[in-house]
């Protein structure tokens, strides 16, 4: 065990000498390629501006949303009126699909009321 931990602790030293080593170049090159959504005067003004045309925006892209919605729904309609035609590949993907919400339904719920995956407090 002690020497997993010193493997461990080796690992994080190199990758914390790269961050170091390239981590300001990384941001300078991003910002500089990104320029054109930096705001000059980053006023409280300006950011509420900003707030309210994101929100607008958002608003907006929901008749889109709500029609994209309604085509899946006929989608998944025609699928489940043709389920003789399907092939194992898809119900075996539906089938994990759901399965995994239905997990992060129950963790969720656990971790939601306190409790934890493996009945320990940490």
């Amino acid at each position: 065990m002690a020497a997993l931990i010193k493997q461990l602790q080796s690992k994080v030293v190199v990758a914390t000498e790269a961050v170091a080593k390239h981590g300001r170049e990384y941001n300078k090159q991003l910002l500089e390629k990104n320029k054109r959504y930096i705001v000059e005067e980053p006023t409280v003004e300006k950011c509420q501006e900003l707030s309210k045309q994101l929100f607008y925006t958002r608003l907006a892209s929901l008749p889109g949303r709500y029609r994209g919605l309604w085509q899946e729904c006929e989608y998944v309609k025609a699928k489940i009126a043709h389920r003789n035609d399907l092939r194992l590949q898809e119900i075996g993907v539906t089938l994990l699909f759901l399965g995994e919400c239905y997990a992060w339904f129950c963790v969720g719920e656990i971790v939601g009321r306190g409790g934890t995956i493996t009945g320990y407090r940490l």
